[in-house]
C-alpha cells in the first residue's frame, strides 16, 4: 500500500503499540474483517514484550497474593496458546526445591494442588515430589536442598509470539509501521485522527491504546482525562554460561519473600531471574543496573554449587512492567492483572486503553477488548476465534515439533541438528517456504554465521519487518549469544546496503 493511500484511507482500527497486547488486539480485529493500522515507536516488541522471562504459566507465586482469578486465566490460556503455536510454546518442568526456614513443605503442596487443578489443565503432567538426592535436579544444588516438587508451565520465545500475531493481523489485512511515533492524537466527531512523525495523518473509528509503560502519555495527549494510576516496575534478567546440563527449570524462593526462576536457555546458557524494582526515569534503553545483577548473582549462588559474579554474566536485559498501582507496598506484590478503560460513549469515537496484562493472557485479553469495543461498533463483535486458530507456521500438532524437526532435516540434509531445532522453533512449517529448493547451504546465499543465512534474512526484512542487527539478533532470533562483533557488524553492513 502506498502511503498515500494510507494517509486517505479511514481506517477501521487504530493500535498504537507493537507489543504482545497491541499485537493480539491486531491480530483478532483483523480477523473480524476490521481495516486495522497499528503504529509502533520502535522496533516491534522492542521494549517489555521481548524483554520478559519468557514464560507461558499461571503465576504460581500470585496464589500467595490471593489472585485466584488471574491464576484461573492465566493456567487455561496456558494450554490455548501451545495449541496455537506449538512451535513457539513447549512445555517445561519446573522443579520447586524446599527450603528450610522459608514456605513449610505442605504450603508449597497445597498450592501446587490448587495450581494443579484451578485452570483445567488437561495435556501438561501433573505435580510430583522429588527426592533431590536421588533425581538428577538435585546433582547442580548445593547438598542441603533434599525434598522438592515438580510441576509443568510452559516456555516461549516472547518475541516472535509478538511478531506472529502482527504477521497473521497482516496477512488478513492489517498495515503494520514500526518506527512510525505518534506524536498526536485528535478526536473528530466520529473519528481519530493520529499525527505520526514527519506529519503524515491517519484517521481511525476507534483506538485500542496498547502504548505499555507509556499508556498514560498517549491519554494526555488526546486529552482526555483519566483517574488511571500506573506503577512501574523493571524486570532485569541475566544470562550465564549453563549452570546445568538438562532441561529441566528451576522455580526458587528467596528469604526476602521473593522468588526468581533459572531456566535453560539457548542450549549453552541459563536464563535467571527476575527482580522487581520500581522505575523512574527514561522508558528507552531500559537496562539493569549493578544491584539488579548482582542481587541475581547471589541469589543462584544461594542454591547452585557452581558460583557466579556479574562478569559471568554474558547478557543482560530489563523490561518495564506497566502494572496497575493497587496500592502494594513492596513491587513485587503489584497486581500482574489487567484493565481495560473505554472512554465515555458520549464523547464520540471510542479510545479504549490497556493497563497491565502479561504474556500469558494477551488473547484473552484482546478477545474481552473486542467484546468491549463490539458494544459500540458492531463490526468488532463476534465470537472469539483466536482461541483454536494457529499462528503462523503453528499448523502441526501440538506434540508435533519433534517430527517436524526430524523432517526439515530429512529434507534439508546440509541443516545441522540444531539449526533444523532452531528453524522449526521460530518457524514452525513456515521454514520450507524460507529454504524453499536450497539444495546446499550455498543456494541459501551469504552466510552470516552460526546458521543465520541469507533467505532467513530476507524472510526476517520483507515478512518480519526486521531493520537492523539487533532487531535479527536479539529479537527475531537469539543469534547474538553466539555471533563475533566482526560478524555482527556484516550483518548491519548488508542490512544497510539491502535498505538503499
Amino acid at each position: 500500500m502506498r502511503a498515500s493511500d494510507a494517509e486517505e484511507e479511514m481506517f477501521d482500527l487504530l493500535v498504537v503499540g507493537a507489543g504482545i497486547n497491541g499485537a493480539g488486539v491486531a491480530r483478532d480485529a483483523a480477523g473480524r474483517g476490521a481495516r486495522v493500522l497499528v503504529l509502533e515507536a520502535g522496533d516491534i516488541a522492542g521494549g517489555t514484550s521481548s524483554a520478559s522471562t519468557k514464560l507461558i504459566h499461571g503465576g504460581l507465586r500470585y496464589l500467595e497474593h490471593r489472585e485466584f482469578a488471574l491464576v484461573r486465566e492465566s493456567l487455561a490460556e496456558r494450554e490455548r496458546l501451545w495449541g496455537i503455536a506449538p512451535h513457539l510454546v513447549r512445555p517445561m518442568r519446573f522443579v520447586l526445591p524446599h527450603r528450610a526456614g522459608l514456605r513449610p513443605r505442605w504450603l508449597l503442596r497445597l498450592g501446587l494442588f490448587l495450581y494443579d487443578h484451578i485452570g483445567g489443565r488437561k495435556r501438561l503432567p501433573a505435580t510430583r515430589s522429588l527426592n533431590l538426592r536421588a533425581h538428577p535436579a538435585g546433582k547442580p544444588l548445593k547438598p542441603g536442598f533434599t525434598a522438592g516438587f515438580a510441576y509443568s508451565d510452559c516456555w516461549v520465545d516472547d518475541a516472535r509470539l509478538v511478531v506472529l500475531n502482527l504477521r497473521d493481523a497482516a496477512d488478513r489485512g492489517a498495515q503494520v509501521m514500526p518506527r512510525t511515533p505518534v506524536e498526536a492524537l485528535a478526536r473528530e466527531a466520529d473519528h481519530w485522527r493520529a499525527t505520526v512523525k514527519g506529519g503524515r495523518l491517519f484517521r481511525a473509528r476507534a483506538v485500542v491504546n496498547a502504548a505499555g509503560p507509556a499508556v498514560l502519555d498517549l491519554i494526555t495527549r488526546a486529552g482526555i482525562a483519566s483517574a488511571a494510576q500506573m506503577r512501574l516496575v523493571r524486570g532485569s534478567h541475566i544470562v550465564v554460561p549453563a549452570l546445568f546440563d538438562h532441561g529441566l527449570a528451576y522455580f526458587f524462593q528467596l528469604p526476602d519473600g521473593r522468588i526468581f526462576f533459572a531456566i535453560p536457555y539457548e542450549h549453552d546458557f541459563t536464563l535467571i531471574g527476575t527482580t522487581d524494582v520500581d522505575h523512574v526515569g527514561s522508558l528507552h534503553d531500559v537496562q539493569p543496573d549493578p544491584a539488579e545483577i548482582a542481587y541475581l548473582c547471589e541469589a543462584a549462588n544461594g542454591y547452585f554449587q557452581r558460583q557466579i559474579g556479574p562478569q559471568d554474566v554474558v547478557w543482560r536485559f530489563a523490561g518495564v512492567r506497566p502494572l496497575i498501582d493497587d496500592g502494594s507496598g513492596r513491587p513485587e506484590a503489584a497486581t500482574r492483572g489487567y484493565r481495560l478503560d473505554l472512554s465515555d460513549e458520549a464523547e464520540g469515537a471510542p479510545l479504549l486503553s490497556i493497563f497491565g496484562g502479561k504474556l500469558t493472557t494477551y488473547r484473552h485479553l484482546a478477545a474481552s477488548a473486542m467484546e468491549m469495543l463490539g458494544q459500540r461498533q458492531p463490526l468488532f463483535a463476534g465470537p472469539d476465534w483466536t482461541a483454536n486458530t494457529p499462528l503462523p507456521g503453528g499448523d502441526f500438532p501440538i506434540d508435533g515439533a519433534a517430527d517436524l524437526t526430524a523432517r526439515l532435516q530429512a529434507d534439508y540434509p546440509f541443516l545441522a541438528p540444531r539449526w533444523s531445532e532452531r528453524m522449526i522453533a521460530a518457524y514452525g512449517t513456515i521454514a520450507w517456504a524460507i529454504l524453499a529448493d536450497a539444495h546446499t547451504l550455498g543456494d541459501c546465499g551469504r552466510h552470516f554465521g552460526h546458521g543465520l543465512t541469507e533467505r532467513e534474512v530476507a524472510h526476517l526484512a520483507d515478512r518480519e519487518w526486521a531493520r537492523t542487527a539487533d532487531d535479527i539478533l536479539w529479537r527475531r532470533t537469539k543469534l547474538d549469544l553466539y555471533f563475533s562483533e566482526a560478524e555482527r557488524a556484516a550483518l548491519d553492513q548488508y542490512l544497510d546496503g539491502r535498505d538503499r
